[in-house]
């Protein structure tokens, strides 16, 4: 009862949010959300950095993802230290990964993909579990964590975390879709009334793209809802004990709606016919399925939702994830493609 409970509430809360977000995001205000003044300029304005929105959602999908990694892991007996080992070191890579993948492919240096960066922790998440089994024990699986129900964990989290994180590409406009006007009569009617209008010069669609108040393809927040349902799916699966079919569900559907994706986006994703980004979706997709081949493992868990949820209460936890937001908001949320002048003066009617 508790499961279905949480799971519930967790798909009423992301309707609500999706269904605000995708109306109020797209518009132009909702790109920049602080400017703090740094260089005094001789005409006595300040030249001031851009925080944005993008780097809230981005660091707020991340904060959710790695919640739902120490709930799950609590919540099949896996200890604190070890799953924050787990999550540092994955984090450690994947977050260079995301800028450096980008810039490879797309040849800008201020740019961010996140099917990089997880195509990189998916690669390198069973031998860092592995990994972290044979520094504690001696030996790779002996006591430790087992790695499906682990990599189970991490395909839900990343599945809730990215869906939440997209809503960092709608806000700043990047990921942006095709435009209805040149689809196929059948695929444009499917968002003749869902789709995207971004307002502002400073959306990457419209400085980008040229595509400002022009109606596209709402790739992004499609994207957002199949990740979120995937999870929740995978969650539900997970909590009953069904490991398995929780990844193999929850990263399956990611990594092939992630390749089917490309072909509805206008941004450029590099060259050919077949982009970088939908080779490593692929890749990814077949990876996961030789992880479920290779590791046989006759154990299985049924997790103690209840026992999970308390371990948010510990104070390591709750420092964790302080952390991780403010360094992922400081690393996405500083805008080095826009740029801010402010003037200041007093408001003599308020002396």
């Amino acid at each position: 009862m508790t499961n279905m409970l949480v799971v519930s509430l967790l798909g009423v809360a992301y309707g609500a949010l999706f269904v605000w977000a995708f109306r109020t995001l797209p518009r132009e205000e909702w790109q920049i959300l602080a400017v703090i003044p740094r260089t005094r300029q001789a005409t006595g304005g300040w030249s001031a950095l851009n925080l944005t929105y993008y780097g809230l959602f981005t660091a707020t999908g991340v904060s959710l993802a790695a919640v739902m990694v120490f709930v799950l892991m609590a919540a099949i007996g896996v200890s604190f230290a070890r799953t924050c080992l787990l999550v540092l070191v994955l984090l450690a890579f994947a977050t260079p990964a995301a800028k450096l993948v980008a810039r490879s492919v797309e040849k800008k240096p201020n740019t961010f993909t996140i099917g990089g960066a997880a195509f990189v922790g998916a690669v390198l998440a069973p031998w860092i579990i592995l990994g972290i089994n044979f520094m504690e024990f001696g030996q790779p699986s002996m006591n430790g964590m087992q790695t499906i129900p682990t990599m189970a964990v991490l395909a839900i989290a990343y599945a809730v975390g990215e869906g939440t994180g997209r809503l960092a590409c709608i806000s700043f406009g990047c990921c942006y879709g095709k435009p209805l006007a040149l689809l196929p009569p059948w695929l444009s009617c499917l968002f003749a009334t869902h789709h995207f209008v971004f307002a502002g010069t400073t959306k990457k669609a419209a400085y980008e793209g040229r595509l400002e108040g022009t109606p596209l393809v709402p790739v992004q927040g499609v994207t957002a809802v199949f990740f979120v349902v995937a999870g929740l799916i995978g969650l539900t699966l997970f909590l009953q004990g069904f490991a398995l079919a929780a990844f193999v569900v929850s990263w399956t559907i990611t990594q092939i709606w992630r390749a089917v994706s490309e072909m509805l986006r206008a941004d450029f994703r590099g060259d050919g016919r077949m982009s970088v980004y939908q080779i490593l979706a692929l890749a990814g997709a077949v990876y996961g399925l030789g992880i479920v081949a290779f590791f046989r493992e006759s154990s299985s868990y049924l997790p103690d939702l209840l026992l999970g949820l308390g371990v948010l209460m510990h104070p390591g936890v709750m420092l964790s994830l302080q952390v991780i937001w403010i360094v992922i908001f400081l690393y996405t949320g500083r805008s080095k493609v826009t740029v801010s002048r402010l003037a200041v003066s007093i408001d003599r009617e308020q002396i």
